[in-house]
């Protein structure tokens, strides 16, 4: 493809693919580090660059929706979280004997095993076994302070508090920013707290370990050192919560030494024994997937053992981790819950003659999804946006037969749109017309099924996630807490962390049914977990694969990058268009004009129905380079609130992972004042910074779950190393008429989309659930 001339627009540009090689010179810079991303830990959070993605971004607000009955975003999240908070202690309370483990390990494995079991016994922690020569003995630290986890939404601390802290931090060199957060995560003695255990600083947001060794080093002196119990304590934690939002749920014990070693930890080893006796983290011994080939028989002589095979089961290889007690016990609540829903049997809510003749009313690739929820209690269904068609099938068919079935997304956004979608299809039927059905959508219609809605308002029974959880939005809850629901249909599955997929779980009762149903090429979630991508390796439960394919030019474009593969399309109309750029400023400049002139002449898509998607928060082609940018052509204002105008369109998140377009509708002695999805919110002062940027550019992350008419795609030289096929195919798709790619990675990005797949995240979902549940065939 030839290099387009430097004021090319959409209506005279070329149209192709982002297959195409631009004919141009780019200079490639190397890609910042997400700073909420975790160097030290295996793998990164897929999607970084620059400065990050979503995942790294803003603390929850309480968001107050007006009028009677209504529950904002982030109160929602707010009751959800307390709710998990509440369970994870009824978790710790039940907790019963030691954890599970071997007798095969030596060493720093078999020292930390038999930490946690002194310690889950009410014995002394046990003394290091390894005779090697050992530093000299470290300083005694005082007891630390325990404070509970963090909190993402809360009220605002009392001032009074906040000064107090204000005050250490001022004392301590470190920006009085960070008051209001420190104190509400430290709670009413949180200045004691700071003083007593300067370390603590490391919990706040964006506090990195040598930022608070500075702080530490300013109001203790020299008692501060690097061999500091409390430090060493911190670091430890810091390093697992970073580990969290890089999406692991656990860390092998050798990467974590190796990063505490990287902190300038004196002894690694001991620092994370110390962490295990004191209860901190949990360790485990988990066994490494078996692969095809067989295991190596032990040389039974060498032990005296004749039993050969069961020598070799013995010496199945293993891997330890250590996991932050929240996530470990998350996850452990995830598998049992699951389990339940796969061991126990749906409830008969009408003849199998009934759902079969709903089932054969739908056809093709909907049919099969209600005949698999018809007799299992968890069921997947993968596919595209088109695929959404057949939930909505499904869940009319439920509740046509007399079933309490609701559907579940992640944000307002999706809410809406399954939503419209319910409500297009024509009365009476399922909708659900299924191009390899060869019956479906003839006008053939089910006496029995009727449009999905909710009994108390008349409208459809979908909720966001948060809002069924906290019991703000949905059917409620009965006596023993359960959701009153026979069926659940989560949308958008990969976005499902292991605390939310286990709060769900828990939620619903024996003989209930689940369907995670979502698109596997999308990014992961910002929380830790691979919940919808481990099952679906475990093949635990029968998987529906939609064969609706998004319609198209894009859908075809976007169906190549999930098979790896960046194909050249046909787009008449202009569905995508190619925009070669030699460097960051060219690229600012192309993508202003995109969206504020050639799009909307030649496509037709409005100026705000136009998204911008980029790798990054930070560089000379973030989000920020690009919203300042877009703001000074569309919204040029003095910004006298935090940077907003009245008009900004911006991205509200109202807990970390969840983000919400919107736009500024004033500002007053309340806060800033937003429309997010229909709904008003109001943002304290003291929390825009953190919780609301402008929104003409987004991360991929934060645009997960949400499509606009026409996008526009920035690939930057800089980009390089945050390109991924996940992050290709999330962001491609957001477009649902037009796609325009700003080019400037020439042959990268198809090597991304062939070669980049999601980074791994260490997870123990599938091995906690291969006990419990034989894997299912086919």
């Amino acid at each position: 493809m030839s290099t387009e001339p430097p004021e090319e627009t959409a209506e005279n540009a070329e149209p192709g693919t982002p297959g195409e090689s631009a004919d141009t010179s780019q200079t490639a810079a190397a890609s910042e580090t997400a700073p909420g991303t975790a160097p030290d830990a295996p793998a990164e959070a897929e999607g970084t660059a620059a400065e990050g993605t979503e995942a790294e971004g803003t603390e929850a607000e309480d968001g107050r929706t007006p009028g009677a009955g209504q529950v904002s975003e982030a109160e929602a999240e707010l009751l959800a979280q307390r709710a998990e908070r509440e369970r994870i202690e009824r978790r710790k309370a039940e907790r019963r004997g030691p954890i599970e483990a071997g007798g095969k390990l030596s060493g720093t494995a078999a020292d930390l095993l038999a930490a946690v079991r002194a310690v889950e016994s009410g014995e002394q922690p046990v003394a290091p076994v390894s005779e090697e020569a050992r530093p000299a003995p470290r300083r005694p630290a005082p007891e630390p302070v325990r404070q509970a986890p963090p909190v993402t939404v809360g009220p605002v601390p009392a001032e009074g508090v906040v000064a107090a802290v204000r005050e250490v931090l001022a004392r301590g060199g470190a920006p009085e920013a960070l008051a209001a957060q420190a104190a509400g995560l430290l709670g009413e003695g949180a200045a004691q707290a700071l003083r007593a255990d300067p370390w603590q600083l490391l919990r706040v947001a964006g506090v990195r370990p040598e930022q608070a060794d500075g702080f530490a080093r300013a109001l203790l002196g020299g008692e501060a050192g690097p061999d500091d119990g409390r430090r060493e304590r911190a670091v430890t934690g810091w390093l697992l919560e970073q580990a969290a939002v890089a999406g692991h749920t656990a860390l092998e014990v050798s990467a974590l030494t190796a990063a505490l070693a990287r902190q300038g930890v004196p002894d690694p080893e001991e620092a994370v024994r110390t962490a295990v006796s004191d209860g901190d983290v949990l360790v485990f011994r988990d066994p490494l997937p078996q692969t095809d080939a067989p295991a190596p028989r032990r040389d039974t002589a060498s032990d005296g053992d004749g039993d050969g095979a069961d020598g070799a089961e013995e010496e199945r290889p293993v891997r330890v981790l250590v996991a932050l007690e929240r996530y470990a016990m998350a996850e452990e609540s995830l598998a049992d819950g699951l389990a339940r829903l796969i061991g126990s049997a749906p409830r008969q809510d009408g003849p199998d003659a009934e759902w079969e003749r709903a089932a054969a009313s739908a056809g093709g690739s909907a049919g099969e999804l209600i005949r698999a929820v018809a007799g299992h209690g968890l069921v997947l269904h993968t596919g595209g946006e088109a695929s959404l068609a057949e939930p909505a099938a499904l869940l009319r068919a439920a509740r046509g037969l007399g079933l309490r079935a609701w559907a579940a997304a992640h944000t307002p956004v999706g809410r809406t749109r399954f939503a419209a979608l319910l409500e297009a299809a024509p009365a009476g039927g399922t909708g659900a017309g299924d191009p390899d059905s060869g019956g479906s959508g003839s006008g053939e219609t089910d006496a029995g099924v009727t449009a999905a809605g909710d009994e108390r308002t008349g409208g459809p029974a979908v909720a966001t996630v948060a809002g069924l959880l906290s019991g703000a939005e949905g059917p409620g809850r009965d006596a023993d807490g359960a959701l009153l629901l026979d069926l659940l249909v989560v949308l958008d599955a990969p976005q499902l962390d292991v605390e939310t997929a286990a709060l769900v779980t828990e939620s619903l009762p024996d003989g209930s049914r689940l369907l995670l149903a979502g698109d596997p090429g999308v990014l992961w979630s910002a929380g830790p977990g691979r919940v919808f991508a481990d099952l679906l390796a475990a093949r635990v439960c029968p998987q529906i694969a939609s064969r609706r394919p998004d319609p198209g030019p894009l859908g075809e474009l976007v169906s190549g990058v999930g098979v790896g593969e960046l194909n050249q399309v046909a787009a008449p109309g202009k569905e995508v268009v190619i925009v070669p750029v030699r460097d960051p400023g060219e690229a600012v400049h192309r993508t202003v004009q995109l969206v504020a002139d050639s799009v909307p002449r030649a496509i037709g898509v409005p100026v705000e129905e136009t998204q911008v998607i980029t790798p990054g928060h930070g560089g000379a082609v973030g989000t920020r380079a690009l919203n300042a940018a877009l703001k000074e052509r569309l919204n040029p204002g003095p910004g006298r609130f935090g940077g907003f105008d009245p008009g900004d369109r911006i991205a509200y998140s109202p807990a970390l992972g969840r983000t919400v377009p919107g736009r500024v509708v004033k500002a007053d002695a309340d806060g800033l004042h937003l429309s997010c999805a229909g709904e008003a919110v109001v943002v304290p002062q003291e929390r825009v910074e953190r919780s609301v940027r402008h929104g003409w550019a987004l991360t991929a992350h934060q645009a997960v779950g949400v499509r606009w008419p026409a996008v526009v795609v920035v690939l930057p030289g800089d980009a390089v190393q945050a390109l991924s096929r996940p992050w290709v195919y999330t962001a491609f798709s957001r477009a649902d008429r037009h796609l325009s790619v700003v080019h400037g990675v020439e042959q990268a990005l198809p090597r991304a989309v062939a070669e980049g797949a999601a980074k791994p995240r260490t997870t123990r979902l599938p091995v906690l659930l291969a006990p419990q549940v034989p894997a299912a065939a086919g």
